[in-house]
Parts: structure tokens; C-alpha cells; sequence
């Protein structure tokens, strides 16, 4: 059996980068999937593409109504929501703190937390008929470490990510999952300011990606989408509230490598006993 036989999904961002490896996998597996993007273009031709086990609904997650719309175009088509995966997301509001324009700071509060608000209310309801569902948001390193982001972004993921562990404690009696999965350095068009480019232009960061983290490799979209995957799967019905870091060993420390002088100094330690 396939790891999301007969499931139901919506993926936000699901156009492009993590969203787009996301709606692939989840119906190489089995699941039907809605792609909510504002990528119409790009969204449809992916729907296109895969048939009759995906439908595009056009998305900007701010937008009440249309997060509401792609909900019910997953219900209307298949009958329920097994799945939501709040993923749509952007850089958001860039620079020193005190050159920040107040509505760049507030765009990204509204794309990257109240995005996954949304997602959240309306899955809910649809959830707890059921009595079931797996709700995924994208958080990120940057939300649990200082330093990997701009200011606005780092606290927007902090606070999706400790959204996902209060609604975890809300929606637990209806046997609705709440997780949070928090990337590291991934190669996306987001991470190489490259989205509605090509997807060639990607490449150009992923010799920089792989030298950052112990695991000698980039991040790939697809070992996000694994770990979707598995939330989103029967095989993580007692998982909830986490945030499911997926960065290669980025925020563990200093790759050994990089440990300055260390191996150098490093001596093993001598055993004493009495004579």
C-alpha cells in the first residue's frame, strides 16, 4: 500500500520549490492533492500535468477567502481533508531593524503567520467531523536560532512554529495532528531569490548550501517533502506538536571541519588508575 493511499491534501505554495516536490510525492503515494498558489500559470500547468489527482486553486495566502476556497475545492472534489500543509511562504521584510518600512514587516507577518492561520481555521472544522487529520506548517531554523534570517522572518516562524504546539494542544482530542517542520538551507527558488525564474538559476546556490552543514550536500525540496510525507502519513499518528528539524546538522554546532585548531589540540584522554 502506498505510504497516502486515498488521503486528501492542500498544499500551499505548491506551485514551485518545496511546495511543487510536496504535491509530487504526496500523489506518487497515493493522495489527491489541491495546489494553492498565486503562480496561476505555473499552478495549473502542474495540475495539468499530474490529472485527475490534483486541482489548482489560485491562492494568496493572506486572502481569507481564497485560503476558505481551496479547502472547500478539496472537499467539493473528494468528499474530505486529510492533510493541510501550510507551506506558502516569501523572504518577507529584509535590512537592520531600524531601517525596516513597517509595511514590509507587516506583509510578512500577513503572508507567513496569518497564512498559516488561515489554513488552520478551515481545515479544523472539516478535521473534527472526521475525528482525524495531520496539519503541517513550515517553520524554519530561523525560528528556534538567531542568525539565519532577517529579523521578520525569524520571528514569523517562531511564532508559526509555537502556533503549531498551541493548536497541537487544542486539536489532540479530535485526533488532528499539529507539527511544525523546520528547513535548514534548502535549494529552492526562495533560498536563491529566484521564484517565477528559471529553475536553473537554482544550482548556482547549492555548492555554497553544501559546505554549510555536516551532511556534505545541499537541501533538497524533497527531503522536506519526505519528512511532509511521513507527517502527513499513518505511520506519525502519535507525533504532535513537534517541530521536525530538517537541516543536515546546520544548527547542531560547527562541523568538525570547522572547529578551528581543535583536531589539532585534540588528544585522547589518558586512563589513571592507582598503583
Amino acid at each position: 500500500m502506498q505510504e497516502l493511499d486515498g488521503k486528501v491534501a492542500v498544499i500551499t505554495g505548491g506551485a514551485s520549490g518545496i511546495g511543487e516536490r510536496s504535491v509530487r510525492l504526496f500523489i506518487e503515494e497515493g493522495a489527491r492533492v489541491v495546489i494553492a498558489d498565486m503562480q496561476v500559470e505555473r499552478g495549473q500547468a502542474l495540475a495539468d500535468e499530474l490529472g485527475s489527482a490534483a486541482r489548482f486553486a489560485e491562492v494568496e495566502v493572506r486572502q481569507e477567502a481564497q485560503v476558505k476556497a481551496a479547502v472547500d475545492l478539496a472537499t467539493s472534489s473528494w468528499g474530505r481533508l486529510d492533510c493541510i500543509f501550510n507551506n506558502a511562504g516569501f523572504g518577507g521584510a529584509m535590512g537592520p531593524v531600524e531601517d525596516t518600512p513597517v509595511d514590509e514587516f507587516d506583509m510578512t507577518y500577513d503572508v507567513l503567520v496569518r497564512g498559516v492561520f488561515l489554513g488552520i481555521k478551515y481545515a479544523a472544522p472539516i478535521m473534527k467531523k472526521q475525528q482525524s487529520g495531520s496539519i503541517i506548517n513550515t517553520g524554519s531554523i530561523a525560528g528556534l536560532h538567531a542568525g539565519y534570517s532577517p529579523h521578520a522572518y525569524a520571528g514569523a516562524k517562531a511564532a508559526v512554529i509555537h502556533m503549531s504546539k498551541s493548536v497541537a494542544m487544542e486539536l489532540g482530542e479530535h485526533n488532528i495532528r499539529v507539527n511544525a517542520i523546520c528547513p535548514g538551507f534548502i535549494a529552492t527558488p526562495l533560498a536563491a531569490n529566484t521564484v517565477g525564474k528559471s529553475d536553473e538559476l537554482i544550482e548556482r546556490v547549492k555548492p555554497h548550501f553544501s559546505k554549510t552543514q555536516p551532511i556534505p550536500r545541499a537541501g533538497l525540496p524533497d527531503d522536506i517533502a519526505q519528512m511532509a510525507c511521513f507527517l502527513a502519513g499513518d505511520r506519525s499518528t502519535f507525533v504532535t506538536g513537534q517541530a521536525m528539524v530538517v537541516d543536515g546538522g546546520l544548527t547542531n554546532g560547527l562541523k568538525w571541519a570547522d572547529q578551528p585548531g581543535f583536531q589539532k589540540q585534540f588528544h585522547p584522554i589518558k586512563v589513571y588508575r592507582p598503583a
